[in-house]
């Protein structure tokens, strides 16, 4: 996405497994390189990893939501 992804729109990159395909190559944004996982995002579970990921899209997007 040249222009940055929108909070709240689902990255080009993800595969249908919600990987990114494009991890570990010199085109992966820097972004996406700098958000590191800790226990504070992930928690013990994909589903605490992906509320807080829905909540960081929520905090970041433009329009109120």
């Amino acid at each position: 996405m040249p222009n940055g992804k929108p909070a709240g729109v689902r990255c080009v990159q993800l595969g249908e497994d919600e990987r990114c395909r494009i991890f570990g190559q010199p085109e992966r944004p820097a972004f996406c390189g700098g958000l590191q996982p800790s226990h504070e995002m992930c928690g013990d579970t994909r589903t605490q990893a992906m509320v807080w990921l829905g909540e960081l899209e929520r905090l970041t997007s433009p329009e109120p939501v």
